[in-house]
């Protein structure tokens, strides 16, 4: 029992910080993201006695996390906000990585959960279509489908950002020209 014990704690001290990263891609918000990867790790520590080791432990929390947040979407809770998230627009960061960093979550926030599950997974996570797949309890065709679709949704937003910024006379550098 001790062994388990020392497996666990091992496995959650290795696992939790990448768990997190993914989980904040895939829900935008780190409270949501830190809830998502503590039901993850709890749902795996029940089942850890009955989970082949061998085979690894990674897909089986990976494929819970998505469960979880795909659940988490379907319920009404997910959509409530707080006023002040609605009305207020952060800052803009001087820094060009941190500013694209946010322009990418905040298009992520407007995919649909799936959509964003696959792009998440096959991109960020670097898995594979198939791999993909056994996460998203789905077939390769339709990780195609929807990496696809996420794609050519975040390109789009993408192009709209461009044009908006060259209409306000902005330069990428966030240089407002005359």
């Amino acid at each position: 029992m001790r062994t388990d014990d020392d497996e666990v704690t091992a496995f959650v001290r290795a696992s939790h910080s990448r768990l997190l990263r993914v989980a904040f891609l895939l829900c935008g918000d780190v409270d949501h993201a830190e809830d998502l990867v503590q039901t993850a790790l709890a749902k795996t520590i029940v089942a850890w006695p009955r989970l082949d080791r061998a085979e690894g432990v990674d897909a089986y929390v990976q494929r819970i996390l998505v469960n979880v947040y795909l659940s988490a979407r379907r319920r009404r809770s997910w959509w409530e906000r707080p006023f002040a998230h609605m009305v207020e627009e952060p800052a803009r960061d001087a820094y060009a990585a941190v500013e694209q960093r946010d322009w990418l979550r905040r298009a992520l926030d407007r995919l649909p959960a799936r959509q964003r599950a696959a792009v998440v997974l096959r991109f960020h996570q670097d898995l594979s279509e198939q791999a993909t797949a056994d996460v998203l309890g789905c077939s390769v065709g339709t990780v195609k489908s929807l990496s696809s679709r996420g794609l050519r949704t975040l390109r789009q937003q993408a192009d709209d950002k461009e044009a908006a910024s060259r209409r306000d006379g902005i330069t990428e550098e966030g240089v407002r020209y005359a």
